[in-house]
C-alpha cells in the first residue's frame, strides 16, 4: 500500500528545490522568473517536494520556452493518470522577454539555467530562471577563494 502524506508535508508556499552550483558554475547576467505548465500529478508531487532541478536547463521550439531535463518524481498516490518525470515543460514568460531570452541564447555560450522552483503566495508554481555564460575553471577559482576568505573574514570579526 502507498504511503499516506500527511497534510503538514505539503509545501503550500515557499521553496521547492534550488540549484545551488548553477551560481558557481555560471556567470548569471539576467534572472526571469517563469510560470510553469504542469499537470495535476506534477503539482501534487512538487507539493511533496519531491523535484530536481540540478540539471535542467532552457530551450526554445517553435518560439517558445521550455525547460528540459527538470526531474519531477511520480506522484506517490496516483491513480489512472501520471506524468514522464523528465519531460519538457513550457515556461510563461511575456513576449518581450522570450524574445530578449532568445537572442541572448543564440550568441555562443550562453544558456538558461534553472535556479529556484517554488509556489508563490497565490500558491502557483514558479521558477527562477538564469540567464548566463559557463565559468573558466580560473573562474571558478577564483569563487571559491572569494568564499573561503569570506568565511575566513567572519570567524575573525567573531573572535
Amino acid at each position: 500500500m502507498a504511503k499516506q502524506s500527511k497534510k503538514s508535508d505539503y509545501i503550500s508556499t515557499g521553496l521547492v528545490a534550488q540549484n545551488r552550483r548553477a551560481h558557481f558554475d555560471y556567470i548569471i547576467d539576467e534572472v526571469f522568473i517563469a510560470g510553469l505548465v504542469l499537470t495535476g500529478t506534477e503539482v501534487k508531487s512538487l507539493r511533496l517536494g519531491h523535484a530536481n532541478i540540478n540539471d535542467a536547463y532552457g530551450i526554445i521550439e517553435g518560439g517558445e520556452l521550455y525547460m528540459s531535463n527538470m526531474f519531477i518524481a511520480e506522484y506517490i498516490n496516483k491513480g489512472y493518470e501520471t506524468h514522464a518525470e523528465r519531460r519538457n515543460r513550457k515556461l510563461l514568460l511575456q513576449h518581450k522577454e522570450i524574445i530578449k531570452i532568445q537572442n541572448s541564447l543564440n550568441k555562443k555560450g550562453s544558456t538558461l539555467v534553472a535556479l529556484k522552483l517554488f509556489f508563490d503566495n497565490h500558491g502557483r508554481a514558479k521558477l527562477e530562471i538564469g540567464l548566463g555564460r559557463g565559468k573558466k575553471l580560473y573562474d571558478k577559482r577564483e569563487t571559491a577563494k572569494e568564499r573561503d576568505w569570506s568565511r575566513e573574514k567572519a570567524r575573525l570579526m567573531m573572535h
